[in-house]
């Protein structure tokens, strides 16, 4: 599905589009939050029973809802500082554009993907230094399917930003 903005751009985004990814990064936190709260109390039961096992349990239990809010913040902080950084490309006009072809599905198709993948592979490689040519190659990498290579680009391109500022 094509972004409503690049179809039509003088159609303005509906409050929803805007918005719709923070809400349910919202409505994930608070079920997390509630997950883990809930996870501390029987922690908290199980650390109080004499047996040596429950204890063992409780202290897993106490470290399950840490790993997994250090690993919510990391994702919440990843997530702010690529949508900073596709806040400046797009001022610039140098986000890439999503006129793939797609199949009936709404799916890009992969054969297109990887060509176009391949210009912006050559752009980062020419500039290696360059966070935007990082940013590019990484939303190729994404409509290419390869997900854990868009985050690495996009981890780089992150990076590449920080050391400058």
């Amino acid at each position: 599905m094509t972004d409503p903005a690049q179809t039509n751009p003088a159609r303005p985004l509906s409050w929803y589009a805007r918005h719709g990814s923070k809400i349910w990064v919202g409505v994930i936190i608070a079920l997390l939050a509630g997950y883990l709260a809930v996870t501390l109390q029987r922690a908290w039961l199980m650390l109080g029973e004499p047996s040596p096992a429950a204890k063992g349990l409780g202290v897993a239990l106490v470290l399950l809802p840490v790993v997994g809010a250090w690993a919510l913040g990391r994702e919440i902080i990843f997530g702010a500082r690529m949508s900073k950084l596709a806040k400046i490309l797009e001022a610039e006009g140098g986000l890439p554009v999503d006129n793939l072809p797609r199949t009936p599905a709404g799916r890009i198709v992969r054969e297109a993907a990887d060509a176009e993948f391949l210009k912006y592979k050559a752009e980062a490689e020419a500039a290696p230094g360059n966070w935007r040519s990082w940013f590019r190659l990484s939303c190729a990498y994404d409509a290419a399917s390869d997900r854990k290579r868009a985050r690495e680009s996009m981890r780089r391109a992150i990076e590449l930003y920080r050391a400058r500022a």
